[in-house]
């Protein structure tokens, strides 16, 4: 099924976590939390200002996001764990050239 989001909609997959913490301890998937990060699958075309012009997404499709624990809406489409949420519900872009330089 083929998905589009309308206006300043996107859709995200959330990253999910690793599931061993630095001390090496596994956890158990009930002791997780929900991921918080995500990779945007699909944006939307934008909004319009008050003159009618459209102003594009700052996101784009294969970004990596931060979004709010509980942000966006849960949609389930061909057998995956999905989000729709508003652009300004990302909290920011996770940038992983300089992820990387710092590490």
């Amino acid at each position: 099924m083929d998905f589009r989001p309308l206006h300043d909609r996107i859709l995200v997959e959330r990253v999910e976590p690793e599931t061993k913490t630095a001390g090496g301890i596994i956890l158990a998937d009930t002791a997780q939390e929900k991921p918080m990060q995500g990779k945007v699958l699909a944006v939307g075309s934008g909004n319009r200002d008050e003159s009618g012009k459209l102003v594009p997404l700052d996101v784009k499709a294969g970004d990596t996001i931060l979004f709010g624990k509980w942000s966006g809406t849960e949609v389930k489409m061909n057998g995956k764990e999905l989000l729709i949420m508003k652009e300004s519900d990302v909290l920011g872009i996770v940038d992983s050239k300089s992820a990387k330089k710092a590490a």
